[in-house]
């Protein structure tokens, strides 16, 4: 097998929910091998978020391949000590524990840099590990709140939450990304430099288009569905078949072609209340009532196609299951069969293509399923590893 670009890297994660396993999962992707710690017995909570894949849960299916399963108690000394066990030759550490509960096990980033000197401590917090709100639990929408994101999304009738877990998706990117310089600089300066992300500053990056707008406008952008706050037009439009259809201008050559090859109306092109972008966002209500009873006109196929032939981005508005059968995923490869305990599904290949280099899939491991091979690996013996179950240790 051809040797991926983090072979050789052992990632220790203590880690549970989304934003860790996802930045650790795309270290495996890449070859690292990840040893997953977990509870004995229940193992990750989000394995019990839901029973949808197989009995198991999507949430812990999507962000678990391909990695090692450990089940230690590091409330136990005899757990921490395995644990340091691992660390010793370990090249990273993740962890994304409740605040403080790190620090407790001592397991904080000051005293596994003084121990540990060649590791790279990867710390996940909600709102940081320092200032005023360092000893908070945060979960996706809490921060999907506190960062006005929530603010932002929905109609100007009602909020509403992003339907997938972008604080923790956010943070699981940065880490990962953080991950990766601290490796590249290890390699580099031969010093490891420890890694910081929490879900509030990953998001709060994430906020900058509407910080700035906000900041210097002397107002939010306004919650506007799936039409934009700064394109007009740009949205989703009813045909006549009752189908959505979104088309987005974004210049005033497509506009243009709008008018002409779609509209049917070329002399809006120079309308004063249509001339600029701005223009056309300060009379949304008149543009959209326009756009609106041309696409009442024809099914949603037709207008697709008609917005394609002159130049307009269009798309129609796809459910999860069209999704899954997408066009572009099947004719490109995107997908291939991963395992899971006692099932096999399909997964979709890591969105980064490295030329020449085959993708990682291997499968989803059950709760402590690698425990025997990885304590024997560092000196345990039978009787040593029966007692420790025994105990509950592992």
């Amino acid at each position: 097998m051809q040797k991926l670009p983090l072979s050789g890297v052992t990632v220790v994660s203590v880690e549970q929910a989304v934003a860790a396993p996802y930045a650790t999962r795309q270290l495996a992707d890449l070859g690292a091998r990840v040893i997953k710690v977990e509870r004995p017995g229940e193992g990750d909570f989000a394995r019990r978020y839901d029973t949808t894949v197989h009995g198991h849960s999507s949430y812990f299916v999507w962000i678990n391949r391909s990695k090692e399963s450990l089940t230690l108690d590091l409330k136990d000394p005899r757990g921490r000590a395995v644990l340091h066990g691992l660390l010793r030759d370990a090249d990273v550490f993740v962890q994304n524990l409740a605040p403080g509960a790190a620090e407790r096990l001592g397991l904080g980033t000051e005293e596994l840099t003084r121990r540990y000197p060649r590791l790279i401590p990867c710390t996940i917090s909600g709102y940081g590990t320092d200032g005023p709100w360092a000893d908070r639990k945060a979960y996706d929408l809490l921060v999907q709140c506190q960062t006005g994101l929530v603010s932002l999304t929905g109609t100007a009738d009602e909020t509403a939450r992003t339907g997938i877990s972008v604080a923790d998706i956010a943070a699981g990117m940065y880490a990962y990304s953080g991950v990766l310089t601290a490796l590249y600089t290890r390699a580099t300066t031969g010093t490891a430099h420890p890694v910081e992300v929490s879900l509030f500053e990953a998001l709060a990056e994430w906020m900058g288009q509407p910080a700035y707008y906000t900041a210097h406008g002397g107002e939010q952008p306004p919650r506007l569905g799936t039409q934009h706050a700064t394109i007009a037009p740009y949205g989703t439009y009813r045909a006549a078949d009752g189908r959505e259809v979104l088309f987005s201008v974004q210049n005033e050559r497509e506009w243009a072609a709008l008018c002409a090859g779609f509209l049917g109306r070329p002399e809006l092109t120079d309308d004063p209340r249509f001339a600029t972008g701005s223009d056309r966002v300060a009379h949304r209500e008149e543009l959209n009532a326009i756009v609106a009873g041309r696409c009442a006109r024809d099914d949603a196929a037709t207008l697709l196609a008609d917005l394609e032939a002159i130049g307009i981005a269009c798309a129609g508005v796809n459910d999860v299951a069209a999704f899954l059968d997408h066009p572009v995923l099947a004719a490109r490869g995107r997908w291939r069969d991963v395992a899971v305990p006692g099932a096999t599904v399909r997964a979709l290949l890591p969105p980064a293509d490295l030329a020449g280099v085959p993708a990682r899939m291997d499968p989803v491991p059950a709760v402590g399923e690698h425990t025997e091979t990885i304590l024997r690996e560092l000196g345990h013996s039978d009787a040593e590893i029966e007692a420790l179950r025994a105990d509950g240790v592992v």
